[in-house]
């Protein structure tokens, strides 16, 4: 009866822990482990050393997300790349399945372009940022996570708040698949200019594959040379006239707005064999003004398309 009891208490909790641990560690995969586990923790903890039991999962969550942090950040440094956060992609149509992180992810704090920006700030700047900007959380409790002073908790938040300052905002959904749709239109004509106008002159486009495909992008910066590299793709036969993989697309939600799921069928590969690959973006000023191509199949464990 007490084990059933803490269960359903700990429910309660799984929304925010979910959230927290997703903003925190940018991975779908490590903000489920991270729940998980404070679950084992709570479990083996007397209930008497507990005084407030949403205080204390958030801070357990938080240092078990300071561990993978600090884990993540050894991995990036023989990734192969550009390094992205693990987007979590829906379809278009709610399922009728509840899904946390689905819910959550339609706030505009968990949006790609505010994801990414997460990802440049130091695991410690991270966790003060998010937990105090997002969650009001003391700067007092931060530093015992930190295991640093109070006030140097609140100088690693100020310098992540200055990092993060010049994140897009996010923009209402209707602008968003606007600018998207006519991105697309643009690049079924093949016309150069009309895809350099639907993209923000200041635009940028980031690959994440860590060498697993050849096609890959890297970072390219500016309308003209974005457009140019489509189109080059394009030119050179993604229907598989030219032995390139021939490519298929659906509509989705990356991170609660409109983007698109790739479908790459390889030549000669046995049918319904394919690589998927993600697409997210951001618009600014009425155009796309961030493209995030993700093809690492480690990264996409926050595909939920039914």
């Amino acid at each position: 009866m007490v084990a059933a009891l803490l269960a359903d208490l700990f429910e309660s909790h799984r929304a925010h822990l979910l959230s927290v641990a997703y903003r925190l560690t940018g991975s779908v995969g490590d903000a489920e482990g991270a729940v998980q586990e404070s679950w084992l923790r709570l479990a083996g903890t007397h209930q008497s050393e507990i005084e407030d039991l949403g205080a204390w999962l958030t801070t357990v969550v938080s240092r078990i997300c300071l561990d993978r942090l600090h884990s993540a950040a050894v991995r990036r440094e023989a990734y192969v790349g550009q390094w992205l956060p693990e987007p979590v992609v829906t379809a278009l149509s709610p399922s009728s399945l509840p899904d946390p992180l689905n819910e959550l992810v339609r706030k505009h704090e968990y949006r790609l372009a505010a994801m990414v920006a997460l990802d440049s700030l130091t695991p410690p700047q991270r966790v003060a940022f998010v937990l105090h900007d997002g969650l009001s959380v003391p700067f007092g409790e931060i530093a015992e996570i930190l295991d640093l002073s109070p006030d140097a908790a609140r100088q690693l938040a100020v310098r992540a708040r200055e990092a993060v300052a010049q994140t897009p905002e996010p923009v209402p959904d209707a602008e968003h698949e606007a600018a998207v749709r006519r991105l697309l239109d643009a690049l079924n004509t093949g016309d150069i200019g009309a895809v350099t106008a639907a993209l923000h002159p200041n635009s940028v486009m980031i690959g994440d594959a860590n060498g697993t495909t050849a096609t890959a992008i890297d970072v390219l910066y500016g309308a003209e040379r974005i457009a140019g590299f489509i189109l080059g793709l394009r030119k050179h036969g993604l229907d598989g006239s030219a032995g390139t993989p021939a490519i298929e697309f659906e509509f989705a939600l990356v991170n609660g707005q409109l983007g698109l799921v790739l479908k790459s069928f390889e030549a000669g590969a046995l049918p319904g064999v394919y690589r998927t690959s993600v697409v997210g973006f951001t618009v600014r000023d009425g155009l796309v003004w961030g493209a995030y191509d993700l093809a690492n199949p480690d990264k996409l464990s926050g595909l939920r398309l039914g």
